[in-house]
C-alpha cells in the first residue's frame, strides 16, 4: 500500500512540476473529447427540438394536391371532395385551400413592381383551418361565415409577412392584391410542418371567387388522420377523391421531412463524432512525443531513483499512471467543454436541451444502438484513457530500461 501511495506521489509531483508541459499534453484529449460531446449532444438537441415539434404538431396531416387531369393548367379537386375524404374511416378533420395564381400581393401600389418579380402566396381557407393546422392566432381573428358569405375583402397573413410589412396588432392595415385593398384582420403564428403559409395570405373563397374569378373548387387537402391509420389513409386518398377515375392525387405526409431532418443530424454525428476520435487519435501522438521527451528531461531523476533500488516496474508505473492521469483530466476537460458548447448553441438557437450530466459520468451501459448518448460519452472518457494508455507504453518502457550510467549521459 505504501509503495503505492509513494508512486501516486511522485506521479503527481511529475505532472505538476511542469504545469505548462502537462496542459499542453491534456489538449489532445480535451480536443478529441469535446468534439464527440458537442456532436453528440448538439445534433441530439437538434433532433430533440424537431421531436418537440413532431410531438407538438403531430404526424397525422397528409397532404393531397390535385394534379395532372383533374383540371387543365391549374387542376382542382371536385366541389364536394371534402365530404369525401371525411368518409374516409380515421379521417379526423379536413380543410381545402385555393392557391390564387397571377394575384400579385404588395402592402401599397409603390411596392407592387417588386413583388410581381417575388410573389407572395395567395390561397383561400376555410372555417376548420387553424384546426386542422393546429395553429394559433398571434393577433386580430380568424376568416368567419360572414365574410365568406358577403364577399368582403378581408385577410389574415402569417407571422413572416406581418413582419415583412411591417403589420402592428391593432392598426387598421390594408394590403393590395391586384390593386384591391384588403384589410387585415389576424395574422396567425408560423406553420412549421407547411412553411410555405408563413408569408401567405388568406381569404375567404367567395371573395377570391368574385375578385379573381377562380370558382370555389380547392386543389390542396390538409387532412388529420388517426395516428394508426396515417400510412392507409394516405393510400386510400386517390380513390376516395376520384372515385377510381384516371384523374391523379399527390399525397405526402409533411411531418416525413422533419423526420428525416433528424435522419440527418445522425449523419452528421458520425461524422464529427469520427473527427474527434482523429483528435484523440493525434493528441495520442502528442502524449508519446512529450513524454518521450519528459524521459530525456528527467533521466537524472530516473537514474537517481534506480540507484536507489526503484525497479523497472516502478519506474515504468510512474510514467503509465502520469499517461493515465493526462488522459482521465483531459478526458473530464473534454467533458466540459463539450458541454459548455451544447448548452451555450443549444440556448442560442432555442433547442430543445438534451444532456443528461448523469449519463456523462454514471453510465456503464453498452446499450445495442452503438450512438445512444450513454455510449458515445462513455467511448468519448474510453477513447482518452486508451489512447493515454496506448501512447505512454512506449515512454514508459524507455524509462524502465533506462540505466543509471546511461542517465549520467542523457543528463
Amino acid at each position: 500500500m505504501r509503495s503505492v501511495l509513494d508512486l501516486i506521489s511522485v506521479a503527481i509531483s511529475g505532472l505538476t512540476s511542469r504545469i505548462s508541459r502537462t496542459l499542453l499534453i491534456m489538449l489532445g484529449p480535451i480536443i478529441g473529447v469535446s468534439a464527440i460531446v458537442a456532436a453528440v449532444g448538439l445534433t441530439e438537441s437538434a433532433k430533440g427540438d424537431l421531436q418537440a415539434d413532431l410531438a407538438e404538431l403531430g404526424t397525422n396531416l397528409i397532404t393531397a394536391e390535385a394534379a395532372g387531369s383533374f383540371g387543365a393548367q391549374n387542376p382542382t379537386f371536385p366541389e364536394d371532395v371534402i365530404r369525401r375524404v371525411e368518409d374516409l374511416r380515421g379521417v379526423e378533420s379536413v380543410t381545402g385551400t385555393l392557391g390564387l395564381s397571377g394575384v400579385v400581393t404588395s402592402p401599397y401600389q409603390a411596392a407592387a413592381s417588386y413583388y410581381t418579380a417575388f410573389p407572395t402566396p395567395v390561397l383561400t381557407a376555410d372555417d376548420d383551418f387553424l384546426e386542422v393546422m393546429q395553429i394559433e392566432l398571434v393577433s386580430g381573428r380568424w376568416l368567419n361565415d360572414f365574410d365568406n358569405a358577403s364577399g368582403a375583402r378581408v385577410a389574415v397573413i402569417g407571422l413572416d409577412m406581418a413582419n415583412e410589412f411591417n403589420y402592428r396588432a391593432g392598426t387598421n392595415t390594408t394590403i393590395q392584391l391586384n390593386e384591391l385593398n384588403y384589410g387585415v384582420v389576424g395574422v396567425y403564428e408560423p406553420v412549421k410542418l407547411v412553411t410555405n403559409f408563413n408569408t401567405a395570405v388568406l381569404i375567404p373563397p367567395q371573395t377570391a371567387d368574385d375578385d379573381f374569378d377562380v370558382g370555389l373548387e380547392t386543389n390542396t387537402l390538409y387532412i388529420r388522420a388517426d395516428p394508426e391509420r396515417v400510412v392507409e389513409i394516405e393510400s386510400g386518398l386517390s380513390v376516395a377523391i376520384n372515385l377510381g377515375g384516371s384523374e391523379e392525387v399527390n399525397t405526402s405526409v409533411p411531418s416525413d421531412a422533419l423526420e428525416a431532418a433528424a435522419a440527418a443530424d445522425s449523419t452528421l454525428q458520425v461524422i464529427v463524432a469520427s473527427m474527434g476520435i482523429l483528435a484523440l487519435v493525434v493528441g495520442g501522438v502528442g502524449i508519446a512525443n512529450v513524454m518521450s521527451i519528459s524521459v530525456i528531461q528527467r533521466s537524472a531523476e530516473i537514474g537517481i531513483r534506480r540507484a536507489l533500488g526503484h525497479g523497472r516496474s516502478l519506474i515504468a508505473w510512474q510514467f503509465l499512471l502520469e499517461a493515465v492521469a493526462v488522459g482521465f483530466f483531459g478526458g473530464l476537460g473534454g467533458l466540459a467543454v463539450g458541454v459548455g458548447i451544447v448548452m451555450f448553441f443549444s440556448r442560442i438557437r432555442g433547442w430543445t436541451h438534451v444532456l443528461d450530466p448523469v449519463l456523462i459520468v454514471g453510465s456503464f451501459e453498452f446499450p445495442s444502438h452503438f450512438l445512444g448518448i450513454p455510449t458515445i460519452y462513455m467511448l468519448g472518457m474510453t477513447a482518452a484513457l486508451v489512447t493515454s494508455v496506448i501512447a505512454g507504453l512506449y515512454p514508459s518502457v524507455k524509462a524502465a530500461r533506462l540505466e543509471p550510467l546511461e542517465t549520467l549521459r542523457l543528463g
